[in-house]
């Protein structure tokens, strides 16, 4: 495979497959006991996860420079810490051990999805 960046195709394979794996587990095992806000929360996290899982693996599949490696790089921290932030605040409150030091980490993970996004729309302007 001739320029092709293989670490988001590792990493968006991955994160999709915890996507559905944590889907199932929110569907099945969490619908009986979280509190249907918090469900709701978890779900956004495991959609957002699926959708850039797929936008990882669409970008390692694109013919590879700079610039788009660092927008996966931005891509996979984001979910990271946007998805992973959302899944420890919603399970550590259904189980009665708050994690708050998660509750600013979602934001600045958001922020790193939006901003990997403008920096591919500014990549494909630059085309």
């Amino acid at each position: 495979m001739n320029n092709i960046n293989t670490t988001p195709l590792i990493i968006g394979s991955i994160y999709g497959a915890i996507s559905v794996i944590l889907g199932a587990f929110a569907a099945h095992a969490l619908k009986k006991k979280m509190k249907p806000s918090l469900l709701a929360s978890f779900e956004t996290g495991v959609k957002y996860q699926m959708y850039h899982a797929l936008l990882l693996v669409t970008l390692g599949l694109m013919p590879q420079n700079n610039k788009l490696t660092n927008v996966a790089n931005l891509i996979s921290i984001g979910v990271f810490l946007f998805s992973f932030s959302i899944y420890g605040l919603t399970l550590s409150a259904t189980f009665s051990k708050k994690i708050k030091v998660l509750g600013p980490i979602t934001p600045i993970g958001g922020l790193c999805l939006v901003a990997g996004w403008c920096m591919l729309a500014y990549y494909f302007m630059t085309l």
